[in-house]
């Protein structure tokens, strides 16, 4: 029999409340692995825009690509888990999409940049799968065609894994025991190939979430192989009942790479912008900081959050200095103006920052004292005078470079810095790796 090629596409199948997207691809490849069909690259797990209003933590889709004698059982079976593993009580709104063919074509690309830096309405995700003869099936309101969509066209400007171990269902809403030492020291093993596993500055872990979703804890790295070693070095009381490792956009900042209009900064839009910075930065209540960029004579408000641990570089900010952001931007609201919530910070150009003193006698190199308002300057020593002040360049407290949020404020999608010149282009599949994993 033929054997023929299958792209599958889902999100948004998990809620606040529980669940998990993740969660619905492991069940489905253990099914997979059993009907014996050929996996051709490992799950995409695709982070999309982090500021979309209704996402659920991570935004994230995840995308098959298989070999199959027999796609109309596995697409049947697969609606199956999706209407089983989808909390649709709580919200959730499924969708699912099946595409055959060998290639995707590069529309389905153009689609997921979209849905990556702009809020993409369902309707559209809707008229781009009749335009594209893709198989949907969905829930609710359907809203998770977009980055069912979106994760099977992803074409990859750079890529990392995570490698993402599930919890025993009974289980299931306990509180996670994770020896806290454990991922300390799986950092310092691992590093470089692996990354925002803990937060030294704030002594935490980062693996693992709080909610009561059947994820036991995930570990972000370069390869497969790097993953799964630092998965055997977290200690826990608690056993996983199995793993996948996913290839992701995570730590990529692709969502960054998309330049703002500052003519036109469409809410929930995320992207970066280049401008002067107009004033000295005000520093808000709770240690919030907002400044104002231009471009063209345009300006665009910037708000940096205490959280991120770039206050302190922001509020250095003056007049003149030409900077480089990233975020998103919060829509406007009856008390404040719309505003890029900043997730970068790169200053490109200092301006001097000076004031004006007394001048120096250059017989005596000392500073001349004021002979009254308006009078001009003397040197007590030797009598020479001068009228005027002269500029004093005082020193900057911040320098020339990129600055991104402390680990534990980063998003899924933030390029550490220990990323910042690290790309991973070879979209290779290697099947003997251990990718998945169950205790059966």
């Amino acid at each position: 029999m033929k054997q023929n090629v299958l792209h599958v596409g889902f999100d948004d199948t998990d809620s606040r409340n529980g669940m998990c997207t993740t969660f619905l691809a492991y069940k489905i490849v253990e099914y997979l692995r059993k009907e014996k069909v050929k996996f051709l690259d490992y799950p995409y797990l695709i982070r999309f825009n982090p500021n979309i209003p209704w996402k659920t933590r991570g935004n994230g889709a995840v995308a098959l690509k298989i070999q199959t004698k027999n796609p109309h059982l596995i697409k049947k079976s697969i609606i199956d888990f999706v209407k089983r593993y989808s909390a649709i009580r709580d919200g959730a709104n499924p969708g699912l999409v099946f595409y055959e063919n060998n290639d995707v074509p590069k529309e389905f690309s153009d689609f997921g940049k979209m849905a990556l830096c702009t809020l993409v309405n369902r309707n559209k995700a809707k008229e781009f799968a009749t335009q594209n003869n893709i198989e949907t099936f969905y829930l609710g309101n359907g809203q998770g065609l977009v980055g069912a969509i979106g994760a099977i066209g992803y074409s990859f400007r750079d890529y990392t894994f995570e490698l993402i171990s599930y919890r025993h269902k009974s289980n299931f809403g306990k509180k996670r025991l994770i020896s806290k030492d454990s991922v300390k020291k799986m950092q310092e093993m691992t590093f470089p190939k692996t990354f925002n596993n803990y937060d030294d500055s704030k002594n935490r872990t980062l693996i693992a979430p709080h909610g009561p979703d059947p994820v036991f804890f995930g570990v972000r790295g370069e390869d497969v192989r790097s993953v799964v070693r630092a998965v055997s070095l977290v200690k826990s009381p608690e056993k996983f009942s199995g793993y996948m490792v996913f290839r992701s956009n995570q730590g990529t900042g692709d969502h960054l790479q998309n330049e703002l209009d500052i003519d036109n900064l469409r809410p929930f839009s995320s992207g970066y912008m280049v401008g002067h910075v107009v004033e000295t930065p005000k520093i808000k209540t709770g240690g919030h900081v907002l400044f104002v960029i231009s471009k063209s004579g345009k300006r665009a408000n910037c708000a940096v959050y205490k959280p991120t641990g770039l206050t302190g570089i922001a509020s250095n900010l003056i007049k003149g200095d030409l900077v480089r952001i990233g975020g998103g931007i919060r829509k406007a609201s009856k008390n404040y103006d719309r505003v890029l919530n900043v997730e970068f910070l790169d200053v490109i150009k200092l301006a001097t920052n000076s004031v004006l003193v007394n001048p120096f006698c250059t017989r005596c190199t000392k500073r001349m004292k004021s002979k009254g308002k308006g009078q001009g300057y003397k040197c007590e020593r030797c009598g020479s005078v001068s009228q005027n002040k002269i500029p004093e360049k005082i020193p900057r407290k911040i320098q020339e470079q990129l600055y991104v949020p402390i680990s534990s404020a980063h998003r899924h999608l933030t390029r550490p810095l220990q990323r910042i010149s690290k790309f991973n282009t070879r979209v290779e599949f290697d099947n003997s790796r251990k990718w998945f994993f169950n205790t059966g």
